[in-house]
């Protein structure tokens, strides 16, 4: 290899960079922490089987459900999001948005959205800390 070809890539990395969006940065970030954390990637996930997914929380909302309260909180891992589910739970500690969290359950689908109730979650710390 020359010694032209490392700037020739660091060269295109920069350009790729510029010319890409910050959600695309972030998505392309997330995917990249997957393999890391033992998950597998949420556009991937079928229904009715267990999985274990990471990515980022986005959002985190008290719902009820049946008139049981429900913590849901929206996990995006740059390939998809997939709504977490803690049913007869108002807050839990840690799970807030912008968090990085790992969950393992069954996921199913409701109203088009893949969903995973009752989750095993681990906190994460935040890429690159």
């Amino acid at each position: 290899m020359s010694t032209a070809e490392p700037v020739k890539r660091g060269l295109r990395g920069f350009l790729r960079r510029l010319t890409t969006s910050q959600d695309e940065l972030e998505a392309a970030e997330l995917q990249e922490d997957l393999d890391q954390y033992g998950a597998t990637p949420i556009a991937s996930c079928g229904q009715r089987r267990r999985f274990c997914v990471a990515g980022t929380l986005r959002t985190v909302t008290l719902r009820p459900r049946g008139g049981v309260p429900s913590l849901e909180a929206e996990l995006y891992d740059g390939s998809d999001v997939i709504d977490l589910v803690w049913l007869g739970r108002r807050k839990i500690v840690g799970i807030e948005p912008g968090r990085v969290v790992r969950a393992e359950g069954l996921v199913s689908v409701q109203d088009g959205r893949k969903v995973m109730f009752n989750p095993r979650y681990e906190l994460r710390p935040a890429s690159g800390q």
